[in-house]
């Protein structure tokens, strides 16, 4: 009796120990990673189950834009028509509009943000007329301008139910170079000129945040209602202008040879050239050997449906080729490129239009269909920039890169252009998404002639992502996912907008819930969420709900922190009498994912388990009993690597 109470104190002792031991081995605590995740109060606008509510609403925004572009000046005049209507239930006493070409302006929150070191400014927008149409009455508009943002003062508040008109002429000088996302340069064939952010445009008016006024300082991107287009671009004859949605006047801007080629290409699965090089020289010799001041305009007519924005190239100087886009359902669409000569060649944009073409078909076949009826992608100075229904992507890049770039771009269709989040405030929900789709396309365009792809600049020629992101987790300055679009800058933007948010999408699709249960929740949130504006908390909701598994502890880890995942097998332990080992894993750091392991044996025979994440629900320690009937010789935990462990040494013992 005496023996047994001794032994029974030495056990004591011991499992006081081990636990005093584990708890200084481990920062790791399940009731802080398992807690209930905080989320939006549900509203009828939205659903419990991550969809719109009921009563879910979103205003809307048409425009008529008729333009005139100076290409000696390099200004635009425009003529603006705005209706906006108010489907919200609240009547709304003043109008806020984006005025994004002040941001060149010296002095400006963007010319601050750099120090006041821009190498080029200009004056923004001049107003000439604003005027207002509402209730049968027209007004002159009452507005102030504050940086990048414009508000309307009205007279008698917008009724819910009701829209109002608003009119408004303008100019504005077209930035060089130093525009970024918008410019103008030249070429040896003449100027090409990338135009957007060129029109004021309606701020977002929503049920999250009511007018969404964050000014442009050039990080983040955009947040825009969605509406119908009709827009006309007058340039001098010669030029071609590509951009958002379709030219309604084909026969009058293009030559009837130009016109037969572009019908051509809409039934050909090879790239057919509308004006080819030898077409450009001859068009800019041309140009160069007029010597009369008299200029021929030429109009171009543009139309976009449930469209948030439109955009547009122009120039001379463009090689145009086209090819058909094959949809889902029998349905097509047109795939166009357009670049200057010295783009030109086999292993450059001559490939444009079928990467394109590819991109498109991936994406429209795996999560939902392309909406518009043309793709364009435009090559010039503004480096890899999307808008809908065109592409401003740089004219200097070739083979692979052009392809992840051409990949990425289009992808945005998708996130944000059909899903219309706001990127200036939550990056991740476009670009991290974006990046994520834009993964598997590589594996897929031509049986993976450019895959493996996991991040073109951190993971260059399919580095691991799983090791690569762990020097980023890892850095104590470093920000997170959540933060606003303009807080993540410099070394930070792309592994925090981009590659994290896309890895952190991996894992949860080939780890956690499984191709099977992601793919058709994430079908869910696009196809719910199309041409709406859903928030993180609608995308949380929709894949727990449609995915079946409670994710609180992944948005935690993985969104709200850097919590960095570290576990080892501490220990494996022989039971000679009972016929079974014990394997003890600890759980070192803050994380925690569903984990596989590797057993083999003596006798040659392996054994792989794949544990659930919530073996860490009793705390940092777990102890999996194994039956044998050989000897153990090793047991490796993540064996692919595939889980971000910042320590893969202590992943395995080996006898």
């Amino acid at each position: 009796m005496l023996l047994n109470k001794k032994v029974k104190l030495v056990w004591s002792v011991v499992l006081i120990l081990i636990c005093i031991g584990v708890n200084a081995q481990s920062n790791f605590d399940p009731y802080q990673l398992f807690a209930v995740y905080p989320k939006n109060t549900i509203t009828p606008y939205r659903a419990a189950n991550g969809a719109p509510g009921k009563d879910y609403w979103q205003n809307r925004v048409n425009y008529n834009l008729k333009a005139r572009l100076d290409t000696v000046a390099n200004t635009l005049t425009v003529s603006e028509q705005i209706e906006y209507v108010n489907n919200s239930p609240d009547d709304l006493s003043s109008l806020w509009l984006q005025v994004d070409q002040y941001m060149y302006k010296k002095y400006s929150i963007s010319d601050y943000s750099q120090g006041l070191r821009r190498q080029g400014q200009t004056d923004g927008y001049q107003f000439r007329k604003m005027t207002l149409t509402y209730g049968g009455k027209v007004s002159q508009a009452k507005y102030i301008i504050s940086d990048t943002r414009l508000q309307i003062r009205l007279d008698e508040p917008l009724q819910s139910k009701h829209s109002i008109r608003i009119s408004i002429d303008y100019a504005y000088e077209i930035p060089g170079l130093f525009g970024g996302r918008t410019d103008y340069f030249s070429t040896k064939n003449g100027k090409i000129f990338e135009i957007a952010q060129w029109f004021p445009r309606m701020c977002v008016y929503d049920d999250l945040n009511g007018w969404n006024t964050l000014p442009y300082i050039g990080t983040g991107e955009f947040y825009c209602e969605y509406g119908d287009f009709d827009y006309t671009v007058t340039v001098p004859e010669g030029m071609i202008v590509v951009g958002s949605g379709e030219v309604v006047n084909e026969a009058e801007v293009y030559s009837p040879q130009e016109l037969g080629r572009l019908n051509q290409a809409r039934k050909s699965d090879k790239t057919v050239f509308i004006r080819d090089k030898a077409d450009v020289e001859k068009i800019a010799e041309r140009a160069r050997n007029n010597k009369k001041d008299v200029v021929r305009w030429k109009n171009w007519h543009f139309r976009m449906q449930n469209s948030r924005d439109v955009a547009f190239g122009a120039s001379l100087a463009y090689v145009v080729d086209a090819a058909r886009i094959n949809l889902p359902k029998g349905k097509y669409a047109l795939a166009m490129s357009a670049y200057p000569v010295e783009s030109y060649g086999e292993n450059g944009w001559a490939r444009s239009t079928e990467f394109l073409k590819g991109s498109i078909e991936y994406f429209s076949e795996k999560w939902t269909p392309y909406p518009y009826p043309v793709a364009v992608n435009e090559a010039g100075r503004a480096g890899g920039m999307e808008y809908p229904g065109i592409l401003f992507d740089g004219m200097g890049a070739r083979g692979k890169g052009l392809f992840w770039l051409i990949a990425h771009e289009i992808g945005h269709t998708w996130f944000p252009m059909i899903v219309g989040s706001s990127e200036r405030r939550h990056a991740w929900m476009d670009e991290g998404f974006n990046t994520f789709i834009d993964v598997y396309a590589s594996d897929y365009f031509n049986n993976g002639e450019f895959a493996p792809k996991r991040d073109g600049e951190y993971a260059p020629g399919g580095g691991n992502p799983a090791d690569e992101i762990i020097p980023w987790i890892s850095d104590p300055d470093a920000p997170t996912i959540m933060n606003r679009a303009d807080l993540i800058i410099g070394k930070y933007r792309h592994p925090f907008s981009y590659f994290k948010p896309a890895f952190g999408l991996i894992l949860l699709r080939e780890q956690i819930l499984g191709t099977d249960r992601f793919d058709y929740a994430f079908r869910k949130y696009i196809t719910n969420w199309s041409y709406k504006h859903p928030g993180p908390d609608d995308f949380f909701r929709t894949m727990e709900n449609e995915g079946g598994e409670d994710l609180s502890w992944f948005w935690r880890q993985w969104f709200e922190n850097n919590w960095q995942f570290d576990v080892a097998v501490d220990s494996v332990i022989r039971n000679e009498k009972e016929k079974f080992y014990t394997v003890f894993l600890l759980n070192k750091e803050k994380s925690a994912y569903p984990i596989e392991v590797k057993v083999v044996y003596e006798d040659g025979h392996k054994e792989l388990l794949n544990l659930p994440v919530e073996v860490w629900y009793s705390g940092a320690r777990f102890s999996l009993k194994l039956s044998y009937t050989s000897v153990i010789q090793s047991v490796e935990l993540d064996p692919g690597h595939k889980l971000p462990d910042i320590k893969r040494k202590n992943n395995l013992w080996q006898r």
